[in-house]
């Protein structure tokens, strides 16, 4: 996999997962501050990706941030534990962006459609991008490349015609919206860093490109940057070119209300064939990351054999049984409340990978002033989306408290089986 095509599977899923699927739920958090929320998150994904990138360039690897998180604590609990957490996050994420998938399909080709639609479309497009992760990586690169390129044309398109209506015909008056406080600012920040966290993705593509050392960093850094200017621009001019009693009736499709204004419904049909490609190449570059973290974990002895048994080209028996429970969790999951539950975990889990590149900071390379600073900017954004969730939807913190203890103690069980009684004390 080449440079472009590592970063491809970074910004397909972050452009999937962030702007379709979730600058909607943010604006109606933040309202005309959802720009800021959005470039303050990118801040912290930034700093997140430096620690990222000295330990992907040190330890190029399919398993990605499981193998950060044994060499910094070793093979034991608290490794075992958090890489769970991240193979967890990543299969509910792909069930909530295939649930958005089939949203803007429904929408698009059955206007009349309802939940049955969302599901059928989502079920299809899982299965389809399955398929193409067990024929192999380089499928995926150069699919993520084509997704890519046609997604990004599509937005920058809506960029510059929403900015150019701007600039000739104004738009709605925002000084009379609602601006929040600090602390919901700051707690949509957790909400928005969801929609950057793909970057961890590219990681573990460091098995499959020749020179990791220099790919992956440049890929992570990027990608960011790409995003970023991406997620800043489209937030203002969705959020000025669509009401905010529009936005909450359709929040799930955001970004395509915005090009009904400056395009007409030929602009709304194009964009939401973009969101279709988006999330479609989200899905397969999430794929792709569970794919190599669920065979790197059973080769540890942290997931059960059957996601280590080859099955085609490239897939495992325990990838199929993922793609059946994510298959399930389409029908059954709330989009506002998963997504609440995979910004939580993916907070706790690239929090976790700061606290490793500090402690190999020798080996890596790494300024530790800088992964410092990454690293109290994440915690402060953790608890104060974490305190806000609680208090605003109470449901949504006990998924997380779920989650949490579900991966220690599923973890928990698979060492004492390995071992015949209580597990090992983690070593090196």
């Amino acid at each position: 996999m080449s440079l472009w095509s590592v970063a491809a599977l970074g910004i397909g899923s972050m452009v999937g997962a962030g702007i379709f699927a979730l600058l909607g739920q943010a604006a109606l958090l933040v309202g005309p501050d959802t720009w800021l929320a959005f470039a303050l998150a990118g801040v912290v994904a930034a700093l997140s990706g430096y620690s990222y990138a000295k330990l992907s360039a040190r330890y190029p690897s399919s398993g990605g941030i499981t193998l950060f998180f044994e060499q910094a604590f070793g093979r034991g609990m608290v490794s075992g534990t958090l890489s769970l957490i991240y193979l967890v996050t990543l299969v509910i994420s792909v069930a909530m962006v295939a649930k958005t998938f089939g949203a803007y399909a429904t929408r698009l080709f059955i206007p009349s459609g309802g939940h049955a639609g969302f599901a059928v479309f989502g079920s299809l497009v899982v299965i389809l991008l399955a398929a193409l992760n067990i024929a192999g990586s380089g499928a995926v690169g150069r699919a993520e490349v084509i997704l890519v390129a046609i997604k990004l044309v599509i937005l920058a398109a809506l960029l510059a015609a929403g900015l150019w209506a701007m600039s000739t015909e104004g738009t709605r008056d925002t000084s009379r919206d609602a601006h929040m406080g600090l602390a919901t600012l700051v707690s949509s920040v957790g909400l928005c860093f969801f929609a950057y966290s793909g970057f961890g993705m590219m990681a573990n593509a460091g098995a499959d490109v020749a020179d990791p050392k220099k790919t992956i960093p440049r890929a992570i850094y990027l990608a960011i940057g790409v995003v970023t200017l991406l997620y800043v621009g489209l937030s203002v001019t969705v959020l000025a070119l669509v009401p905010p009693e529009q936005l909450a009736r359709d929040a799930d499709t955001a970004v395509a209300q915005a090009a009904r204004p400056v395009l007409g419904s030929a602009g709304f049909t194009a964009v939401a064939l973009g969101a279709l490609l988006a999330t479609a190449s989200a899905i397969n570059a999430t794929l792709f990351a569970a794919l190599n973290v669920s065979r790197a974990l059973a080769r540890v002895q942290q997931l059960p054999p059957a996601f280590s048994t080859k099955l085609g080209h490239q897939g495992t028996r325990g990838f199929v049984w993922g793609v059946v429970a994510i298959l399930v969790m389409v029908d059954t999951l709330s989009l506002g409340a998963i997504a609440n539950v995979a910004s939580a975990t993916f907070l706790v889990c690239y929090l976790a990978a700061h606290v490793a590149c500090w402690k190999l900071a020798r080996q890596t390379g790494a300024s530790r002033a800088i992964v410092g600073a990454g690293l109290g900017l994440m915690a402060v954004v953790l608890s104060t989306f974490l305190v806000s969730t609680g208090r605003k939807q109470p449901l949504s913190l006990l998924l997380i408290v779920v989650a949490l203890c579900g991966s220690a103690l599923a973890q928990w069980l698979l060492q004492s089986k390995h071992h015949g009684g209580l597990p090992h004390s983690p070593t090196r």
